[in-house]
């Protein structure tokens, strides 16, 4: 497996600090965030998902816990847009360069807006898609934040 991506490139551009941590992808998980945690051994708080989102028909991209749930409406709030919809896994290929799995919100064949969930800065560090399935790399959420744009915002609920 390559830990060399576009993603891991743009962090080296960026200046940030960041570890690349490579595991058995499972292509029949029903959740791959928590599946990348359980390789991973770490808790799945900590481990944040990319999902691809439609905000007023634009596209952005939601950071949120692999054991959360993404309140669409608050991803609205956050990007000041009226509503939000899960865009389609074709659509978030397309315009994110990568495959669904391995969608990383770094190195993206364009910049769109992202929202990062609250709960990131509880940890010192995350791990986030590295940009191919089975590739996670572990930074700082501060600096998730700054090379994104991000928004911060409580966007994600838990059971």
């Amino acid at each position: 497996m390559a830990q060399v991506t576009r993603a891991t490139r743009a962090l080296e551009t960026a200046g940030v600090a960041f570890t690349v941590h490579a595991y058995a992808y499972d292509p029949a998980a029903d959740s791959i965030g928590l599946a990348a945690a359980e390789a991973l051994g770490v808790d799945p708080a900590r481990v944040f998902k990319t999902l691809m989102v439609l905000a007023d028909g634009k596209p952005a991209c939601v950071l949120a816990p692999s054991d959360g749930e993404v309140a669409l409406k608050r991803v609205a709030a956050a990007l000041a847009a009226k509503a939000a919809a899960m865009m389609k896994p074709a659509d978030a290929e397309r315009i994110s360069g990568y495959k669904v799995g391995g969608i990383s919100p770094f190195g993206q064949t364009r910049r769109i807006p992202a929202v990062i969930d609250a709960s990131a800065f509880d940890w010192d560090a995350i791990f986030l898609n590295g940009g191919q399935r089975g590739l996670q790399v572990h930074l700082s959420p501060g600096e998730a934040e700054r090379v994104l744009g991000a928004t911060r915002a409580a966007v994600s609920t838990r059971d």
